[in-house]
């Protein structure tokens, strides 16, 4: 006598859900669950930046060629997991704040600059790291000669991509940290539409065009 009321109970809880279950109700947990929707941790993380205008005035110092370059005690320069700055790409609709660190908090509200690598303005290579289905998603549209801006506390870059290359994410070819020419590299999961971790990455090249160096004695 239980069994069957277990059963039919079972049956009519079943029913329910399925009834439940409409359209938009399945949308939305699709949607929990296979989301890239920017999340904010804002809360988590320091933000130092403070942008620089055109018209600004950055201490500077004369280095041994006579030319002006900021002064090295103008630099805050940023520690692991801080905000210090924006990436703008116009032509690919890329706008995001840029990390010190590219860690998990940093990739969920942004872009963020290899550990390993130099913030603009030391005169090397400058490596940023973003998702490709986030704030990096853009980069699908860059193409050669596209500027690309990065904006500090201390002053503003530009850059001009030189080339495009999808390459093995476990080419360490594809980028040189010891380079000692300013150069920017921006690289991101590929291809775009793929979910989960992939073994290719599109890696976004560019030349510095515009931008004041910092004194190189202070360099961190």
């Amino acid at each position: 006598m239980i069994l069957p009321i277990i059963f039919c109970l079972g049956i009519l809880l079943i029913t329910f859900s399925v009834i439940a279950l409409t359209p938009d109700s399945i949308k939305s947990a699709a949607g929990t669950v296979f989301s890239a929707a920017e999340k904010d941790y804002s809360s988590l993380y320091e933000n130092i930046f403070v942008p620089v205008n055109e018209s600004d005035v950055v201490d500077t110092v004369k280095n041994e060629k006579g030319e002006p370059v900021i002064k090295a005690e103008a630099v805050k320069y940023p520690s692991y997991g801080v905000q210090f700055g924006e990436v703008i790409i116009k032509g690919c609709g890329i706008d995001c704040p840029l990390f010190m660190g590219d860690g998990d908090i940093a990739l969920s509200n942004g872009a963020g600059v290899y550990y390993g690598s130099f913030i603009p303005g030391y005169g090397g290579t400058t490596l940023i790291a973003g998702h490709n289905n986030t704030y990096f998603n853009g980069l699908k549209k860059a193409e050669r000669g596209q500027e690309i801006i990065i904006r500090t506390s201390y002053g503003n870059y530009k850059y001009k991509i030189r080339e495009t290359a999808v390459k093995d994410a476990l080419d360490t070819s594809s980028y040189d940290l010891s380079a000692d020419n300013e150069n920017l590299i921006l690289y991101t999961c590929y291809p775009f539409d793929e979910v989960g971790v992939s073994s290719k990455r599109l890696f976004v090249y560019a030349d510095l065009i515009d931008g004041m160096a910092i004194e190189k004695n202070t360099a961190e």
